[in-house]
């Protein structure tokens, strides 16, 4: 009798976008990544038959206020989902959360270099912070997990904060595999001091990467044009 074929493992890819960006995009020629070429590619290597049915992408819109290039950052942001979407449709999935700050900013020490630390002596700083991301994508892997949609879940984070949720994935639902791609730049040679991927990530994980590099990256970038029907998505000139 012929040999049956192995079944299809269906794949979805958790982005912690601010992650990503903050840990490896920023500062780079490589914002404009195209993480479902990224991680089809992946796939096809791991060769274990897993197909890739959704990216869902857990970001904030950007604030031109406290953003680089201002106004420039906040459209880049929008030309880049939009980018995602027009050539990916309902594959990516971007889910949404919100920035906060004190506009009046909090009173923390100051680092005074040479001298010990004072609590006394206090400046005035503006604190964001990016409100609902973990949250979201917690819940988004476990119910998803909960439907038995995929087979395979794969996070891009470097963030302990999600251990608690691929603990809870691993004990409830024990025939999903999890894999962790941790957005950090490869250890440089002769450094004395360089990130390493979350060890509370890497104990739940069945597979990791422990980082991405600038190779990876490269080959994997959306067109410098993405045709619309209307007017089409160019890439960020500053980015």
């Amino acid at each position: 009798m012929p040999t049956s074929r192995a079944a299809v493992r269906r794949t979805a890819v958790y982005i912690d976008g601010y992650n990503l960006y903050y840990g490896r995009l920023r500062g780079t020629k490589f914002k404009w990544f195209d993480v479902v070429q990224f991680f089809e590619s992946l796939l096809v290597q791991r060769d274990q038959n897993e197909v890739l049915e959704k990216v869902i992408f857990f970001t904030a819109p950007a604030l031109a206020t406290f953003a680089t290039h201002g106004v420039a950052s906040v459209e880049a942001q929008s030309a880049y989902h939009r980018a995602l979407k027009t050539l990916y449709g309902d594959r990516v999935e971007m889910v949404y959360g919100n920035h906060s700050y004190d506009k009046n900013g909090s009173l923390i020490a100051a680092f005074v270099e040479g001298q010990p630390h004072d609590r006394s002596n206090r400046v005035r700083v503006w604190k964001l912070e990016e409100k609902k991301t973990d949250v979201n994508l917690a819940i988004r892997m476990y119910r998803d997990a909960n439907k038995r949609l995929y087979d395979r879940v794969i996070l891009v984070s470097n963030d302990s904060d999600a251990e608690p949720v691929l603990e809870a994935i691993r004990e409830d639902f024990g025939s999903i595999m999890i894999g962790v791609v941790a957005p950090i730049r490869p250890p440089v040679h002769g450094a004395t001091i360089h990130r390493r991927l979350s060890g509370s990530l890497a104990r739940l994980a069945h597979w990791t990467m422990n980082n991405l590099s600038d190779d990876q990256l490269l080959q994997a970038q959306l067109p410098s044009l993405v045709p619309t029907k209307k007017k089409p998505i160019r890439k960020p000139a500053h980015w």
